[in-house]
């Protein structure tokens, strides 16, 4: 795996990168389509040191999935602006993390239906007042007849870089240069 160019961003603290992926919403899954890229935003759970996926079983994605399973993970937050009154030094103030590995379908009901109830503990949490059954995961069919499927990447390699808000730099509205020089 390629180092980091910019060091100084790099984030290897294991337990701040496990909590970031576990509070960040939304991921996006990088595939290849022959020579093309093709990422899609998705929802996710991180659990037992794996990303787990869902969605419908049959579509582009999973052709994709099928033909190469190799995938890059991205999760990413932006915390706002910086500016200064040096153009080329406005910088974004974010958190980023991208796993690597190859995508597994996840056949074991108990574990697909361990990775759905946690995605719905993490996007609706307490909302439902039972836990899910792996009934629903096994018969639930969506409006277009497919059947729900669910995938797991173990990373096998992982880098995260975060560049933290500077609050004296932070932009807002109605803030200009005039203010910082």
């Amino acid at each position: 795996m390629q180092k980091i160019r910019q060091e100084k961003l790099v984030c290897t603290d294991d337990q701040r990168i496990d909590q970031f992926i576990n509070q960040t919403r939304i991921g996006y899954l990088g595939l290849t389509d022959g020579e093309h890229p093709y990422v899609v935003p998705l929802n996710f759970t991180w659990m037992n040191g794996a990303i787990y996926i869902h969605g419908a079983a049959q579509g582009r994605k999973i052709e994709l999935i099928h033909a190469n399973p190799n995938c890059c993970f991205t999760i990413s937050e932006d915390y706002g602006t910086m500016v200064s009154p040096i153009p080329a030094k406005t910088d974004t103030a974010y958190m980023s993390v991208m796993l690597f590995g190859v995508l597994e379908a996840v056949t074991d009901i108990t574990e697909a239906t361990a990775a759905m109830q946690a995605m719905l503990d993490k996007y609706v949490p307490g909302y439902y007042d039972k836990s899910l059954p792996q009934s629903h995961v096994e018969k639930y069919r969506s409006s277009l007849g497919s059947h729900t499927a669910v995938f797991k990447l173990t990373p096998k390699g992982r880098t995260a870089k975060e560049n933290q808000l500077d609050p004296k730099w932070a932009f807002y509205p109605g803030r200009n240069v005039g203010m910082d020089v």
